[in-house]
């Protein structure tokens, strides 16, 4: 039987609580727990961060967009530091690869050897994003879900599912059990970025879309169990 291997998308947001900025601890070790939960019981993990709790510099019109997408880059090293820190005094194994060097804090990326690391059990991260301006940290998840022959993109995020409107507007917004990337690009939901959903759609990698919030929800969704939204291919 094939070893199952998922790639989890955090939001910086989603990790930093109420606060909005920096962290919130709880939230981080709850993350913790569940993963552990999922490694422990075989399943390779790969976690992609956001750096939105640290950095929003696209709403910023006093720095040039390639600057803004530097600065958020390095804030999604500094998520992945601290998460993979936490995962650690949980009792997993980390790594952490970025497409730039980056000191002795992190590894370059090399397939091979994520693929390494995965064998050995640990939870591996994906910090920096593509490493170029002008992609998301929704592209980085692909390409690296993609590229390293994931199962399934989990989105963690802090709504419970795909709408066909905002549920927080529109109080009669239908909440889809399924639906597909196609269906995704065309009705413009946004459950990842456009270029992100292309490359999902032309290669066949489903998404699956639940609360962060939920009780076990990470570790429900690893292990194929999602009470949220599933995105076909």
């Amino acid at each position: 039987m094939k070893t199952r291997r998922v790639f989890l998308k955090l939001s910086g947001e989603a990790l930093a609580g109420s606060g909005h900025t920096g962290f919130d601890e709880d939230t981080v070790r709850e993350v913790a727990r569940q993963v552990k939960l999922s490694v422990d019981a075989g399943v390779q993990v790969g976690i992609v961060i956001g750096g939105g709790n640290f950095w929003r510099g696209r709403t910023s019109e006093a720095i040039e967009r390639t600057k803004a997408d530097q600065i958020g880059m390095l804030a999604t090293v500094m998520n992945c530091i601290y998460v993979s820190e936490i995962f650690r005094t949980a009792g997993m194994k980390t790594a952490i690869f970025t497409p730039f060097a980056c000191g002795t804090m992190t590894e370059l990326f090399s397939k091979d050897k994520a693929n390494a690391y995965f064998a050995e059990g640990r939870a591996v991260f994906f910090a920096g994003g593509t490493g170029h301006p002008y992609f998301s940290t929704d592209t980085g998840i692909a390409l690296r879900a993609i590229e390293m022959d994931a199962d399934c993109i989990l989105l963690a995020k802090s709504i419970d599912g795909v709408y066909d409107s905002d549920p927080k507007v529109n109080p009669q917004a239908k909440k889809y059990e399924t639906i597909s990337i196609q269906e995704v690009i065309d009705k413009q939901l946004a459950v990842v970025d456009l270029t992100a959903s292309i490359m999902c759609m032309e290669h066949k990698m489903p998404m699956a879309v639940f609360s962060l919030n939920e009780k076990d929800g990470i570790a429900n969704a690893m292990q194929g169990q999602v009470n949220g939204t599933l995105v076909t291919v």
